[in-house]
């Protein structure tokens, strides 16, 4: 499952090859990588468009999700209509993301250096570009809730969720100066910042917003860490993908930190459900069915995170184990996507009081 890009026609396929199959025969025609004769596409040409086909398809599906999950989650509930759902679940799940990448790109290479034997190849930093990309969600965010509330831009600074979505879009530049510095780490203070202004906007209800924000911080930095942790081992596996010893210990490794903030998120998730879901409409409030998804969601990753250690354990090569690590990694894409809808849609308390 280690497959990278289609080889330099041109470079030898192999250090073992002998020399006879490294150079062009001298007469006929030479079949281009990835064709045998007759003009037949091989499996590496075919393979060559499958993962770009894959990954398209799933920005589609998220997209979609996230337009239409709000309104689906919705009907039939009675709740109040919330003006541009769906635009503000993309921007959010933009932000999400984007905490989430950075976040990995600071932790995961703390496992990486330990491990024995590792290629000295590092994979290219995404950090600058993902919080920027963050940053000008925000902003988005910021002009939505202007339009919405017929407020003019320095007037929308002035409320609750205007002055946070502007502290939340200022610190997102700055881990972006960070990360293009020589100390990328400093990130870390202004994407804390982002993180407890981002808990303080999603809990304005009258309730212990306190502990709900204390709950959001530690959840919203598990989750962050346990999704863009994986991405960058994923990455770094792909990039090791000549060295099995290293990439198996490398997931590992991961494996051993991520059983922490799983633990973490059952905790954190299960103390948000208990304050904020009332029972009685846990099927017919949008929060509850997107709840519900979202739960479903996360036992199929709890199902392929197992199997993939399980083989991982078991096998000294560790492709198994990194497509199922993938697999788990599209899964939680998903779940930043209905985590992204369950801040849009209505408080459930109203109609859990209603006669």
């Amino acid at each position: 499952m280690f497959s990278g890009p289609p080889a330099d026609p041109a470079a030898p396929t192999g250090p073992g090859l002998p020399a006879a199959a490294a150079v062009p025969a001298p007469t006929g025609d030479v079949p281009r990588s990835g064709e045998i004769p007759g003009g037949a596409s091989g499996p590496r040409a075919g393979r060559s468009w499958t993962a770009p086909l894959l990954l398209c398809a799933a920005g589609v599906l998220a997209l979609l999700v996230a337009l239409l999950g709000p309104g689906l989650v919705a009907r039939g509930t009675g709740e109040l209509r919330i003006p541009g759902a769906g635009l503000t679940t993309v921007l959010r799940t933009v932000l999400f993301a984007a905490l989430a990448l950075h976040l990995g790109e600071l932790i995961a290479p703390q496992l990486v250096r330990p491990v024995r034997g590792r290629p000295r190849t590092a994979v290219r930093s995404w950090a600058v570009y993902a919080s920027l990309a963050g940053a000008a969600a925000a902003a988005g965010q910021i002009v939505r809730l202007a339009a919405v509330s017929d407020l003019g831009i320095t007037e929308t600074y002035g409320t609750r969720e205007g002055g946070l979505l502007l502290l939340i879009a200022n610190g997102l530049v700055l881990a972006a100066f960070c990360a293009a510095s020589r100390r990328p780490a400093l990130a870390l203070a202004p994407l804390a910042l982002v993180i407890g202004a981002e808990a303080l906007r999603a809990h304005p209800e009258a309730y212990s917003p306190e502990f709900g924000a204390a709950l959001t911080v530690v959840h919203l930095t598990a989750a962050s860490l346990w999704t863009g942790g994986l991405l960058y081992v994923l990455r770094t596996m792909w990039l090791w993908r000549d060295s099995p010893v290293a990439a198996r210990a490398l997931l590992g490794r991961y494996a051993r930190l991520a059983i922490w903030l799983y633990v973490a998120l059952a905790a954190t998730g299960t103390a948000s459900t208990l304050r904020r879901l009332p029972l009685d409409v846990v099927f017919t409030s949008a929060y509850g069915r997107t709840l519900l998804v979202k739960l479903a969601l996360m036992a199929v990753v709890s199902v392929l995170a197992v199997a993939a250690r399980r083989r991982m354990l078991r096998d000294a090569d560790p492709s198994v184990a990194h497509l199922l690590a993938r697999r788990e990694q599209a899964v939680l894409g998903l779940v930043v996507v209905v985590s992204a809808i369950l801040t849009v849609v209505p408080d459930p308390h109203w109609i859990s009081l209603r006669p």
